[in-house]
């Protein structure tokens, strides 16, 4: 399956694997005991794994992905229908998740951003993000479509483009009950007020930039 392929290599890859493997096992739902549970192993073997104690070998981290994706289709394929069928929206540009998570004044960095509203949370980790065109979202998404754009975690930025005032975003925003890490706007003409007073409500750093969208994707590809 081409999603444990992707799961499995990105643990693999990543600079700290205990700490990528942690993320997914959360972004899954596990407790450090299910896991080792349907493993075989004992949960201070987990442990040891996510802290950096030992290291995981290739064939570890392939049957601990397919575990990840038995143990979700066992409880309805929540996790796994709502990031393959986000994938699939013609209003999504970019969805990924990161290896490991980074801060969000680093994402904001990257891509030469401004923060216009609730500056104290700067220091919260992202752990993905989603790129949109805001005017298919917010006239296509029902509550559905919304759960799925957050991928595997709701720890991550929400890009909107073609934005003119961003009232409407902030306002989708504020009507669910699943919020992002982070809203960016991509390119508006200007930030309503309304806007900048619902980030600060809902305690939701809101950042734009100006960077063209080919170059914003460039730049947050190289978070990963």
């Amino acid at each position: 399956m081409e999603i444990e392929e992707k799961i499995a290599g990105e643990i693999a890859l990543s600079p700290k694997p205990g700490e990528t493997l942690k993320k997914w096992r959360e972004i899954f739902g596990l407790s450090e005991s299910e896991l080792a549970q349907a493993l075989g192993v004992s949960p201070s073997v987990i442990n040891d794994w996510e802290k950096g104690r030992r290291v995981p070998s290739t064939k570890n981290i392939k049957k601990i992905v397919k575990t990840f994706i038995e143990l979700d289709a066992s409880r309805g394929g929540e996790i796994l229908n709502r990031y393959t069928s986000a994938e699939k929206n013609d209003a999504i540009y970019a969805m990924e998740e990161l290896m490991a998570p980074v801060k969000a004044e680093k994402l904001v960095q990257a891509i030469d951003g401004k923060v216009v509203g609730y500056r104290e949370g700067l220091d919260r980790d992202i752990y993905g993000y989603t790129v949109m065109d805001s005017i298919k979202a917010i006239t296509s998404f029902g509550a559905l479509d919304y759960l799925r754009i957050f991928g595997w975690s709701n720890q991550r930025a929400l890009v909107f483009c073609g934005v003119k005032f961003g009232r409407s975003p902030m306002i989708a925003v504020r009507a669910q009950p699943i919020k992002p890490a982070m809203v960016i706007f991509h390119q508006p003409d200007r930030v309503d007020e309304l806007a900048i007073k619902l980030a600060e409500v809902e305690k939701i750093p809101l950042v734009t930039t100006d960077l063209t969208l080919r170059r914003m994707l460039d730049a947050l590809s190289t978070l990963k």
